[in-house]
Formats: structure tokens, C-alpha cells, sequence
């Protein structure tokens, strides 16, 4: 397919306007630079084979309008009232658009034990050596060669192609905001830290930035949530990155529920260092294109990834997920369950790889991936991949796909449930042993309502 001629739609004026400290503007001309030499990835790139972002137009796209901050809960959108109501963060930050327009304060006994959580923004300017340190240390502007370390006078796997790194370029050059927590050693933070994103202007692009970084033997939760009403050729450009240090544990969590005609584009990275512990749950919901990259890094012995997923895609929606799960060092375990639901005409696209170097033996990973089509006319990619360079390791991976069980349903039915409701309880159980993994009360009564809304049970 032909590429489109290369584009140079964002001028050096956005990045100076964003302000920030010399060696942080210096890294963003670098990444504006690197993103103006890079093509859109096609379908040639097997990556991106089942989606295409060739379409996309950056000159049409304008930077999200600003936002001016609010003295009160009842002042932000509806749908982010209706979840501060129901959420069980300790403290909290609301950003529309580029700006932070609600936050709530760290509980006194963290921020006395060194705790920080605040907006990257914020955090660039009072706190710049933790995060010269770690901005872009585990997700860069260009895509990560992630090239399995294989053994003498064998073929390693193939490097990513640099298109792969466009939108991770810009989100590197263009960010405008976005969260930043950091846990002392030793520190155990309680109640999760969390971030609700919201966007109110059509046909504009917000591009946002996650940095957590837990210290030696330190642990935290934190939920990211994006929401927004229908909002037509707008796009949310992301990226986050977690540093897990040695004996560490991080739970992360991303809800993903933008309105109709939001193109969501991500890459979630974590690194993770000796006897470490990421848990990840990535939440697909909204937009109408997403595409969504998570990836751990197994820098440690003994560390631990437990990657989770769960999507329902319905109408026209076309969601993309791409994992990699690369142990880079012996004895470390990851697990990985993908859940999704496809109705109407919806596409749904898996692409989950299990790297294991060289010398990462006692390796121990698994990979699943399982599809409940309530259509027809919906379709589903999944490529589960594996690359093996030790001797001495336990790995599986699977996928299915399969339509909801007539009997099953036809058993409800014949009990007097009526169809949606039958189809909702359907649903919900064949997504539940991701849910039951998260014991996370509030997010988990906030994704199955999502479901209800979807099935028409609500």
C-alpha cells in the first residue's frame, strides 16, 4: 500500500509553549524530529497488519482547547462525578484536555514518609532530578528494540520496524500532562493513587504521560481512567511507564472508555527488577479505534508479571491489543489472560508475544487469549506468538474463539430472563476470572455496568 507523503504538521511553537526545564524541551525537539522521519506504519509492518492508521490526517487535528481548574466536584463532567462518588482512591487528579482542573491532596503520613503524587507537569519543575531520571527510560520516543538475546551463531527475532515508534515519538514531543508518582523504598502505599481523564473538544488531539516509579521493596496501586462523550476525529495520544525496582510491587490499572470517534493510541511498559511484582489490567470499553500496546520487561531474576485484559467491542469499533512478555533473566514468571467480546461489526485484533532471552532459564510464562463473539458479522485477529532462546523454561500459549453457548442461553431464557439480561449474565461470566483477579471493589462494579450499558441490560 501506498504511503501518504510524510507529514510536518506540528511546528516547534507547541513544544515551547508547553514550557518545562532546558533538558526537557531539548527531548522533545529530539522526539518531534524523530516523528517527522518516521512513516505511519502500514499493514506491511506485521505488527499493525490488522490495523490501519494510513488515514489519519495530522494537519486537520488541533491541540485540545484548555482548561480552566474548578473549585468543586460539582463543577466537572457528569460521568467523572458520577465515579469520584463511587471511588475508593486516597488522593486523585482530574485532567481535561492538556490541563489538571480537580485534584485532591496525598494524605499527610505519605507525603511525611517521602511519597509523591502529582501531575507530570508539576513534577518536571519541583521534583526535575527523579524525573530526568526516569522520563523515558522505559518507554523512549523510538519504538524499543526488544531483539530476543539468542544463542551463538543462531537468528535473533527480527527488530521492530521504526514506524512502530510514530506515535510513541509523538506522544514523547507532544505531551502536555499526565501523572507522576513515586514511592520511597520501603514504602507501602494503602489505598490506590488514581488520575480520571476527560476530553470535551472535537476534532482536537491530547497526548498524556503516566510515570510510576516504585523503589526497593516499596508498593502502590494506581488506576488510570479516560472518559469522555461522543467526541468525532479526536484523537488521545499515551504513553506510560512503570519502574518496578527490586522486591517492588506496582498494580496498574487502565480503564479505557472514551466516547464515539475517539482514536486512542497507547504503549504501556513495565520494567521490572529482581523478586519484583507488576499486575497490570488493561480495560478497553470506548473509542471507536484503539490500539493498545502493554509490555513487561523481566529485567530481574525471580520477577514477576501478571498481565490482565478484558474488551468488549461493539458497532464499529476496532480494538487492537499487542503484548509482549520478554524475560530477560532467569527464573521470572508472567501470566497473561486477555478476555474480549465482539458484537455487530466490531473488530477485535490480539498479537501477544512471550520473548525469552538467552540465559533466562527456569523461565515460566503463560499466554491466553479467549474471544466470545455475540455476532456474526464481528471478527476477531489473534496471533499468540513464542520465542524460546533457553533450554530449561515452561511456556504455553493459546487462543479461542467461539459464540456464546445456545443452550446456556436458551436455559435463561426459559427460566423467564429476558434475552439482554440473559446475554449480560452471560457475559459477565465468561469475563470473571479477570475480575475475580482484581480486588479492586469500585472498578470492578464500574466495568460491569460498562458491560450492561453494552448488552443492553443496564
Amino acid at each position: 500500500m501506498t504511503q501518504p507523503p510524510t507529514q510536518h504538521p506540528f511546528s516547534e511553537e507547541l513544544i515551547v509553549a508547553t514550557g518545562g526545564p532546558e533538558w526537557l524541551t531539548a527531548k522533545r525537539r529530539e522526539s518531534l524530529a524523530l516523528f517527522n522521519g518516521l512513516e505511519l506504519p502500514s499493514e506491511s509492518v506485521e505488527a499493525w497488519k490488522y490495523t490501519q492508521v494510513s488515514h489519519i490526517d495530522f494537519s486537520e487535528l488541533h491541540p485540545h482547547a484548555k482548561r480552566d481548574a474548578v473549585t468543586d466536584v460539582a463543577q466537572l463532567p457528569a460521568s467523572v462525578q458520577k465515579r469520584l462518588n463511587g471511588t475508593d482512591v486516597g488522593a486523585y487528579l482530574v485532567l481535561d484536555g492538556p490541563d489538571v482542573v480537580y485534584r485532591t491532596e496525598l494524605p499527610a503520613e505519605l507525603r511525611a514518609q517521602g511519597v509523591i503524587f502529582t501531575d507530570l507537569k508539576t513534577a518536571s519543575e519541583q521534583h526535575a532530578d527523579l524525573v530526568q531520571q526516569y522520563l523515558y527510560s522505559v518507554v523512549p520516543a523510538e519504538v524499543p528494540d526488544d531483539t530476543t538475546i539468542a544463542a551463538p551463531g543462531t537468528t535473533p527475532s527480527k527488530s521492530p520496524d521504526p514506524s512502530e515508534g510514530k506515535f510513541s515519538a509523538l506522544a514523547a514531543a507532544l505531551w502536555t500532562n499526565g501523572a507522576f508518582v513515586y514511592v520511597p523504598r520501603g514504602v507501602e502505599v494503602e489505598l490506590p493513587l488514581g488520575a480520571f481523564r476527560v476530553m470535551s473538544d472535537a476534532g482536537s488531539y491530547t497526548a498524556t504521560r503516566t510515570l510510576v516509579v516504585t523503589e526497593a521493596n516499596a508498593s502502590v496501586t494506581f488506576i488510570d481512567e479516560q472518559d469522555s462523550e461522543a467526541l468525532r476525529g479526536t484523537y488521545a495520544i499515551g504513553a506510560v511507564e512503570l519502574v518496578v525496582k527490586d522486591g517492588a510491587r506496582l498494580r496498574y490499572v487502565s480503564v479505557q472508555n472514551w466516547g464515539e470517534g475517539v482514536t486512542h493510541i497507547q504503549r504501556q511498559r513495565g520494567d521490572v527488577g529482581r523478586d519484583a511484582t507488576l499486575n497490570s489490567l488493561v480495560v478497553t470499553m470506548g473509542g471507536t479505534l484503539s490500539r493498545t500496546e502493554m509490555q513487561s520487561y523481566l529485567r530481574g531474576q525471580g520477577s514477576d508479571s501478571e498481565m490482565l485484559a478484558l474488551y468488549f467491542a461493539n458497532k464499529n469499533q476496532h480494538f487492537d491489543h499487542y503484548t509482549l512478555q520478554h524475560h530477560a533473566a532467569a527464573n521470572a514468571h508472567s501470566d497473561l489472560l486477555y478476555k474480549g467480546v465482539g458484537d455487530d461489526q466490531s473488530v477485535g485484533v490480539f498479537s501477544g508475544m512471550i520473548k525469552v532471552d538467552l540465559n533466562a532459564q527456569k523461565t515460566d510464562a503463560y499466554q491466553k487469549h479467549r474471544t466470545l463473539m455475540l455476532s456474526t458479522e464481528a471478527r476477531n485477529y489473534s496471533v499468540p506468538q513464542l520465542e524460546i532462546n533457553a533450554n530449561d523454561v515452561r511456556c504455553s500459549h493459546g487462543s479461542t474463539t467461539g459464540p456464546v453457548d445456545a443452550e446456556q442461553l436458551f436455559f435463561l431464557k426459559s427460566r423467564g430472563i429476558r434475552e439482554e439480561q440473559a446475554e449480560k449474565m452471560l457475559v459477565t461470566a465468561f469475563l470473571e476470572d479477570v475480575l475475580t483477579r482484581v480486588p479492586l471493589k469500585s472498578v470492578v462494579e464500574y466495568i460491569e455496568g460498562i458491560i450492561a450499558e453494552k448488552v443492553g441490560a443496564a
